[in-house]
């Protein structure tokens, strides 16, 4: 089996990458850029709004199956009016070029998305055969364009939804609390936006497991354990940073404040209040679920603070 996966200058494109390489499975890497420094496996520029790009590299490349991690994530810049046409380029349009090939060659297709693809209202968890579409804002658009893009041209594929991402490549939450709480000893986190979050380890073994089959369909994917509030996150990144030694965001260094999204401050991009993401369908189809966010929260933390 041969794997082709976008986006792998990202935190889940990276450890799709890693997972592969460490099961020994054939795999190419891609990206906008060109090869990094350090990305020590097999790896080819692409831009994946080139529709004859994307054909050339995959013609020729010939995977089995691609997972396509690549998009534009940035959430509020998205509503920026200048950055509207790219974004489509990227999420839509880019997603379509993957797709129509993946039909030509018959490969596989693994499209990640996200729960911004409904409405985040209420507090039931979204179901991931739900078709109750109704997103936010521009970056969810974007999303449910490849989603449909995804399903215009492929008979059988994965959509994967995953939500509140956090890995060692990238930027996340849990960086941004870490490196905000070192020099502050009071921080505000909403807490009346719910979900879990997602360990992009943790995720790409699942994705690898998944592509490895033929149980098409879309599924929601975050960690296990109950749905939290950002609030919760950051009160449980930081009281397990200072378990692990951390003195400087324990209760008596920092205190972090709940506040509502409404007080917090209007941010460009409507954000849902309802992430809660149904996971039951990865135990019906016989995938392992992730293990717990406070498990995954303890990993993480040990290996970016060196523990």
């Amino acid at each position: 089996m041969k794997v082709f996966v976008t986006g792998v200058g990202g935190q889940l494109g990276y450890d799709v990458m890693k997972e592969l390489a460490k099961r020994n499975i054939s795999c190419v890497g891609s990206d906008l850029a060109e090869k990094p420094a350090e990305f020590d496996l097999p790896y080819v520029s692409l831009d994946i709004t080139d529709f004859d790009a994307v054909n050339g590299v995959l013609t020729n490349e010939k995977p089995d199956a691609v997972i396509h991690c690549a998009a534009w994530t940035a959430v509020d810049a998205a509503e920026d009016e200048e950055n509207r046409e790219k974004v489509h380029l990227v999420n839509v349009t880019g997603t379509e070029n993957i797709a129509k090939i993946c039909a030509d060659i018959h490969a596989k297709m693994l499209y990640i998305s996200t729960d911004y693809v409904f409405d985040g209202q209420g507090e039931e968890p979204w179901k991931p055969d739900c078709k109750e579409y109704a997103p936010l804002n521009v970056y969810g658009e974007s999303k449910l364009g490849g989603e449909k893009a995804v399903a215009k041209y492929l008979t059988d594929f994965f959509v994967v939804r995953i939500a509140w991402v956090f890995g060692i490549h990238g930027n996340n939450f849990v960086k941004t609390m870490l490196k905000v709480g070192e020099n502050h000893d009071k921080l505000t986190v909403v807490n009346d936006q719910i979900g879990t979050p997602t360990y992009t380890f943790d995720l790409a073994r699942l994705l690898v497991d998944m592509i490895a089959t033929d149980k098409y369909g879309y599924y929601h994917v975050t960690n296990s354990g109950e749905y939290i509030s950002w609030y919760d996150f950051a009160v449980e990144i930081f009281r397990q940073a200072a378990a692990l030694g951390e003195q400087e965001y324990d209760s008596a260094h920092l205190t972090v404040v709940p506040v509502t999204t409404e007080e917090y401050g209007l941010s460009k991009a409507r954000r849902p209040v309802n992430s809660r993401l149904d996971r039951s369908k990865l135990e019906e189809n016989g995938f392992q679920p992730l293990p717990t966010w406070q498990n995954a929260l303890q990993r993480y933390l040990k290996q970016i603070l060196n523990q």
